[in-house]
């Protein structure tokens, strides 16, 4: 029987290294992180809302969601070309490109743009079919079950996104070759 430590430094390379984390884990991560992401906006809100001496919620609202597009890009960019954000390292994936390296700048913000594909779909329906806040609650939550799901149908069980964008979510566990 061959150990960990004797195998070859590239082991991420393999087929097997690359295949997804199992769809619950991936899932809790994702709703983990928007837990996280919670703090992120409040304190961007915040700032802006002081920078911009806006006095009512309504007020700046299209440029407040602009600035708040711009910095989750900039958070989730910056954490995925370093492998992994706060909730990713709690749950051990690790994010990387389709041949298993480390993501480059554009690559993470490409991947960033194409997660949009979980949330723009339903809340245009509901714009479009004027859907009630809790229609569209349904609406949403109905096709992020869909869109979960159909990483059934990609062969190493990755979400379309990181299909679309050439990377994938790894299994990673600090410690251990990856």
């Amino acid at each position: 029987m061959i150990s960990d430590t004797s195998l070859p430094e590239d082991r991420s390379l393999t087929s097997d290294a690359l295949l997804a984390p199992a769809l619950p884990r991936r899932m809790a991560c994702w709703l983990y992180e928007g837990v996280l992401l919670f703090g992120v906006v409040f304190i961007a809100g915040y700032l802006f809302s002081a920078l911009s001496q806006s006095r009512n919620a309504l007020d700046n609202r299209h440029p407040l969601m602009a600035f708040l597009f711009v910095v989750l890009g900039i958070y989730f960019a910056w954490f995925w070309t370093r492998g992994q954000t706060l909730a990713m390292k709690t749950w051990h994936i690790r994010v990387v490109d389709a041949q298993g390296r480390p993501l480059s700048q554009p690559r993470a913000l490409l991947r960033y743009l194409a997660a949009w594909l979980w949330f723009i779909p339903p809340l245009a329906g509901s714009v479009a079919f004027g859907a009630s806040s809790a229609e569209a609650a349904v609406l949403t939550v109905g096709w992020i079950v869909f869109w979960s799901l159909t990483s059934r149908l990609h062969p190493q069980r990755q979400f379309l996104h990181d299909a679309l964008a050439g990377t994938r979510l790894v299994t990673h566990h600090p410690g251990k070759l990856r």
